[in-house]
């Protein structure tokens, strides 16, 4: 085969090849559906900044200690009936939690009512930790000789009363404006919840489910978590009662963080 010959035939090979490629399946591109492609674009354009795609917060109020000071409400409250009765029933519990790093304070205002939690009347007391002194003041009154139960009522958080989430992932929302924050918003699935408060048993059931998670991820915290979940034969406030019966209605549970390194100041209580 001559060099003129042997150039020919490598040029048909090429052309040959040419013409052949795309005919058959493994020469196509892949297909993409409209409908993935678009929410492609909607989860990058609106994604949070790098290592925020998911996040954890088993209790909600996670590392705000590493913050230097803020401010926070925590509002948990059921209405329903006893589900073996069906006489209405009711309870709520409130806190309202202020953290000052730098004079290592802090101060709880812990509510409770209803007949739910045994109440006839609502209750109310305010623990403050002041460096290595703890104070209590519980019915108007400062209670003395009573440090070890001052200290354990300073350190009540969210986390112990509502919870948290075990893993949430981006939602794919622009960011917003919440509390003086900017932050995005996390999709929140009912069997990621921790909830101290809630026991299910074999015949509870969740009726409905509706949740949200705002993070801000400069502060790496939880600005809002908001709940609403509607249970069927449950036991609630599960943690703050020695006996509970089961019930039947809807649990609503609110937790906003605010002033975020300002630093709040907590003084001794009135009376003490």
């Amino acid at each position: 085969m001559t060099r003129l010959t042997l150039l020919m035939f490598c040029c048909l090979l090429m052309f040959t090849a040419c013409r052949e490629r795309g005919l058959t399946l493994d020469d196509l591109p892949t297909p993409i559906t409209p409908s993935v492609r678009g929410t492609e674009i909607v989860l990058t354009e609106n994604a949070p900044p790098p290592n925020f795609g998911t996040v954890s917060f088993p209790n909600i109020d996670d590392r705000l200690l590493e913050l230097s000071g803020w401010r926070y409400t925590v509002d948990m409250e059921f209405d329903g009936v006893f589900a073996q009765v069906d006489r209405r029933v009711y309870g709520r519990a409130t806190a309202d939690v202020q953290y000052n790093q730098i004079a290592s304070a802090r101060r709880v205002v812990f509510k409770t009512e209803g007949d739910l939690l045994g109440l006839q009347e609502p209750e109310q007391y305010e623990a403050v930790q002041l460096g290595q002194d703890n104070f209590l003041v519980e019915r108007g009154a400062c209670l003395s000789n009573a440090d070890e139960f001052a200290r354990a009522a300073t350190q009540i958080g969210a986390g112990s009363l509502v919870g948290g989430v075990n893993v949430a992932s981006a939602s794919g929302q622009p960011q917003q404006r919440v509390n003086d924050e900017d932050v995005w918003r996390y999709a929140v699935n009912f069997d990621q919840l921790n909830l101290p408060q809630l026991t299910l048993n074999p015949d509870s059931q969740i009726l409905a489910f509706n949740g949200e998670l705002w993070v801000a991820p400069e502060h790496d915290a939880t600005i809002r978590y908001y709940m609403t979940i509607d249970v069927e034969n449950a036991l609630v406030f599960t943690n703050l009662l020695t006996t509970a019966l089961p019930v039947t209605g809807r649990l609503i549970i609110r937790y906003d963080l605010h002033d975020i390194g300002e630093l709040p100041n907590i003084s001794v209580p009135f009376g003490c």
